[in-house]
């Protein structure tokens, strides 16, 4: 299974479904500035395809904070329904995986909402723990 990054507006559109279904907020017609606009800050967007669709993306920053030093965020997670059970999503988790270990990097982290359950449990299966909740405030 072949895992891109991508590099190109095509590429990035290429990925819009997948996205689209874990984040049902987003705009189609903002979807390739955003992520353009997210790339100059160092986000990255790596996906898998299937008869050249993209059917699972995993989206990535490097970061660095005092509580953990230099670690790999990952930002979206996100398989097609009609494909999970397939083993794209721990491929994808796999990969940055292999990315911070060459990076010298020794962690990975990532948020997750707390009512996806079939989520979790890939990571844990994958050896994340639970470490911290997240909080946001909304700012009117």
């Amino acid at each position: 299974m072949k895992i891109q990054l991508c590099t190109s507006e095509k590429d990035i559109l290429n990925c819009w479904d997948v996205l689209y279904a874990l984040r049902p907020h987003l705009l189609q017609n903002e979807f390739v500035t955003m992520i353009k606009e997210m790339m100059t800050e160092g986000y990255q967007l790596a996906f898998i395809e299937e008869d050249r669709k993209a059917v699972a993306v995993i989206g990535f920053r490097y970061l660095q904070y005092l509580y953990n030093g230099k670690h790999i965020y990952i930002d979206d997670l996100s398989t097609l329904p009609l494909v999970r059970g397939k083993g794209y999503g721990g491929l994808l988790l796999d990969y940055v995986a292999a990315i911070a270990k060459e990076k010298g990097y020794k962690i990975v982290t990532l948020d997750s909402g707390y009512l996806r359950t079939d989520a979790h449990r890939l990571y844990l299966n994958k050896n994340f723990t639970m470490v911290a909740h997240h909080f946001s405030k909304n700012i009117k």
